[in-house]
This record gives structure tokens, sequence and C-alpha cells, in this order.
């Protein structure tokens, strides 16, 4: 007679183990995240740059009146490439292993299949916080030694500084998160990669902060979120614009990962990861 042996269920921490191990075994990885930090920075380095020819010709620059400017150390453009980045890079976590077939094994391997879900976005979310961690402080002071130049830098505990550096590198996790959310629910590369940048990137593009209503919108992407955050003044008699709050982009910084994990671990229940 034979006797059937049964493997143990795997630990969280086993299946962690091994999405790291697919995720770092991979060349691109590294490319990927030395690529986009050079990128980021040097973003940093032009901003502040600019901003140097134009106090060097009298101009006022975007001097703001506390004296930091936000959007030299982390300009938009530059934070736009890390979404899309980040947001794909976690997106392809997930569709390349249907790609390639592996999701047979994973599913056969861990019939819990949340769980594997869960993996994916710790993996993608821990990875990417040191990337944005070593992002937004080398974009920082990157600007910061420019702007030094012009007798206009400031320190890293200059009022604004720290959230402004804190919501730039989560940004990158945050938007890993969403593509492994993403790339569960829609599966299939091309559908994803342009959903990821439509989300991301387009959405905020498409809504105005002149009226209420298309505000309200804005506000809830995570791109205003960012710039809400990373931004050192808050409303103003004169500004005509609806400005997001504090508490609703920290809000927003939150939501969109949880909602997109909590999606995508209902969906697997009923098919494959």
């Amino acid at each position: 007679m034979t006797t059937l042996t049964v493997a143990p269920p795997a630990r969280f921490g086993d299946l962690i183990a091994a999405e790291w191990i697919k995720l770092r075994s991979l060349r691109s990885t590294a490319w990927t995240l030395m690529l986009t930090t050079v990128f980021v920075v040097g973003s940093a380095a032009v901003a502040a740059l600019a901003d140097v020819r134009n106090l060097a010709g009298g101009a006022a620059g975007r001097a703001w009146p506390d004296g930091f400017m936000p959007f030299d150390a982390y300009p938009p453009a530059g934070y736009l490439t890390l979404m899309l980045v980040a947001g794909s890079a976690g997106a392809l976590t997930v569709v390349s292993e249907y790609g390639t077939g592996l999701v047979r094994t994973t599913t056969v391997a861990v019939p819990a299949r949340g769980s594997v879900v869960l993996a994916k976005a710790v993996v993608t979310g821990v990875v990417w916080t040191v990337a944005g961690a070593v992002i937004s402080t080398g974009s920082f002071l990157v600007a910061q030694a420019v702007l030094d130049g012009e007798g206009v830098g400031v320190s890293i505990t200059h009022p604004g500084v720290a959230r402004a550096l804190v919501a730039s590198a989560l940004l990158a996790p945050v938007c890993g998160v969403v593509g492994v959310g993403l790339g569960v629910l829609i599966r299939q590369s091309a559908m994803t990669m342009v959903t990821n940048a439509f989300l991301l990137l387009m959405l905020p593009m498409l809504f105005s902060t002149s009226s209420r209503w298309s505000a309200d919108v804005n506000h809830v992407t995570l791109f205003a979120a960012w710039k809400r955050l990373v931004q050192n003044w808050g409303d103003s008699p004169d500004n005509l614009e609806y400005t997001a709050t504090v508490p609703g982009a920290v809000a927003v910084f939150v939501l969109w990962p949880l909602v997109a994990v909590v999606l995508a671990v209902l969906a697997v229940r009923r098919r494959d990861v």
C-alpha cells in the first residue's frame, strides 16, 4: 500500500522569500532601480539649475515665502516617471507569470492564492520603499547643493521638508502595490500597462481644480495627493483653485494600495493568480 504524504501549507514568510528570489533573480530589476534613481535625481538637479539661472538673472524664480523650493527637489516630471516605472514594475511581478506560464506552478504549489498576492505586494512595497527613500533623499540633497550656490538652499530640518521627503519616498511603493493589484485584476500585459499609465499619469491631467466637482476627482488621484503633500503652502485668498487638504492627501496615499490589494485578493479566490 502506498501512503500519500501531504505537504504542509507554505508559511507566509516562505512566500515572501520566494517572491524576493523571483524579483532579485531578474537582471532588469537592478537596472530598473538604478536607471530610475539616476533619472529622477538628475531631474531634481536640472530643476534646481534652472532656478539658479533665474536667480542669477535677477528673476524671482520659485522662491516660496518660507524659502523651501519643493518642486526643485521634487520636480513633477521626474516623479511622474517614478510613478509610471514603479507601477509598471509592480504589475510585471504578476503579468510576467502569466506570460511564462509560471502561474500554474505557483497556484499548484500554493493553493492559498490570496497569500501569494499579499506576498507579492509586500515584497514590491519593501523594495520600492527602499528605492523611494534613496531617490527622495538624493533628490533633496542634490537640489539643495545646487541651490546653495545662490544662498537659497535649506537644511533637511527646514519646515515642510520632512513631509515632502516622506511623501516622495512613499510614492514609489504606493504605485508599485497599486501595479500589483492591477496586474492581478487585468492579467494581460498590454492592457495592464495602459490602465496603469492612465490611472497614475493621465487621469490627474483630465480634471482641473478650477471647479468643485472637477477638483474633487483630481484630489483623489495619487499625483494630486503627492503634490499637495510636497508643497509647503496652503490656501490663499487670491487662489481661485480648490486646494486639497493634507489629511485628504494622506488618505489617498493609504486607500489606493489598500483598495488595490483587497480587490486583488477577492478576485483570485475565484480564479488563478
